[in-house]
């Protein structure tokens, strides 16, 4: 199995609101993308977040399954509305599990 695991930093103008769109936008992939085991996305809290407020996790059954949920439309969609509300910066971290 294949963790991807994203953070997301956020300009100053992106409300708290904007922010819980983009982890129930993101948790609503799993109906769209095939070889999903699970989904997770939520605001990070912690003190030690270095600006990344937004953490979003898949799961996938393996790596052909992670490559194709990258040109996937509706994932697309989804990076499209983070851009759109203020995306600076982003982490992104794939392990084999």
């Amino acid at each position: 199995m294949i963790d991807h695991i994203v953070l997301v930093k956020f300009g100053a103008s992106t409300t708290q609101e904007q922010l819980q769109e983009v982890c129930d936008r993101y948790k609503a992939l799993r109906a769209h993308v095939t070889g999903v085991v699970g989904i997770q996305a939520g605001i990070n809290f912690s003190e030690k977040n270095k600006g990344y407020q937004v953490v979003l996790s898949v799961r996938f059954e393996d790596r052909a399954a992670l490559e194709a949920y990258g040109p996937n439309p509706e994932h697309q969609a989804v990076a499209a509305f983070i851009r759109e509300v203020g995306r600076e910066d982003s982490l992104i971290v794939d392990i084999e599990i």
